[in-house]
């Protein structure tokens, strides 16, 4: 793997876990009413609940952003290692989401919830470099 490989590798994992992990706080922010949605059988339920979000640009912007990062992500594994791939890119979105998080709002993270992401982030780098 040459060094261009690698690069666009890496800005594949980094734009993937931009896309998955940066939208999540997004979406949960574009689904808030689905809970007042009350219908008498689950197919109609399941019905009122997609039309309300698929009609809802709060939720479908951030989903579709979230799903474009899927066709990144397998375009970057025709070239990069899988092995290699999901941990950095499955750690970077843990790092991104909590990122969006702050951004809507949600409070920061504690001391333990702080560490955990770090072990995470720590053991994904090991995976990496061994």
């Amino acid at each position: 793997m040459d060094f261009t490989e690698i690069l666009q590798s890496g800005i594949g994992f980094i734009l993937t876990a931009l896309c998955w992990g940066f939208t999540n706080p997004f979406i949960k922010r574009g689904s808030v009413g689905i809970e007042r949605i009350k219908k008498g059988n689950w197919l109609m339920q399941t019905l009122a609940e997609t039309w309300f979000l698929f009609t809802n640009w709060r939720y479908v912007v951030p989903l579709a952003i979230n799903l474009s990062g899927s066709a990144v992500y397998y375009y970057t594994l025709s070239a990069a290692d899988i092995t290699v791939a999901v941990p950095i890119t499955n750690s970077l979105a843990l790092v991104f989401t909590i990122l969006g998080g702050l951004l809507v709002g949600e409070p920061m993270p504690r001391g333990k919830e702080l560490a955990g992401m770090m072990c995470i982030v720590l053991g994904a780098a090991l995976c990496v470099t061994s």
